[in-house]
């Protein structure tokens, strides 16, 4: 077993490529991705023919290359936007919702966007019944503020 990687090599660098592919998968920040492709150039090199230490030096130069010269660059090409992204609760502003336990003024009630339920206040100075239509239109901490749409 030993006699058939030592001359299949090219293998154990698509294992490992594959095996840092998967992690890259989970965490989606291409620090991984620099070791795949380290790992794509010494399977090249142990495909020449060549011994452990050249195929050991093309993984980890094409590596730490890629880690400095290509990841910065990717990292603000695709992640561009990720700042401007609203998530969580941040994304219901601005989404219409149902009343399901009417809202006084000064009180608290119900809304449901999207089959969740949000405890809701008003701007509103009279009650909000159940059954209307309102805007998110504000949040503090997990409480929104609506009126009506």
């Amino acid at each position: 077993m030993i006699e058939y990687f030592q001359t299949n090599l090219w293998l154990m660098w698509i294992l490992v490529g594959i095996f840092f592919l998967i992690l890259e998968l989970t965490s989606g920040d291409f620090f991984f991705m620099s070791f795949v492709l380290g790992a794509v150039a010494a399977t090249l090199v142990a495909l020449c023919g060549t011994g452990l230490v050249p195929q050991l030096l093309a993984w980890i130069l094409i590596s730490i290359a890629f880690l400095l010269f290509v990841r910065p660059f990717a990292l603000r090409y695709l992640h561009r936007n990720d700042k401007n992204i609203s998530t969580n609760i941040d994304a219901l502003i601005g989404r219409e919702g149902k009343v399901e336990e009417a809202i006084a003024p000064g009180e608290s009630g119900y809304v449901a966007v999207d089959g969740d339920v949000w405890k809701a206040v008003s701007r509103e100075t009279d009650v909000i019944e159940v059954g209307e239509k309102v805007k998110i239109v504000d949040r503090k901490s997990l409480i929104v503020t609506v009126e009506r749409n």
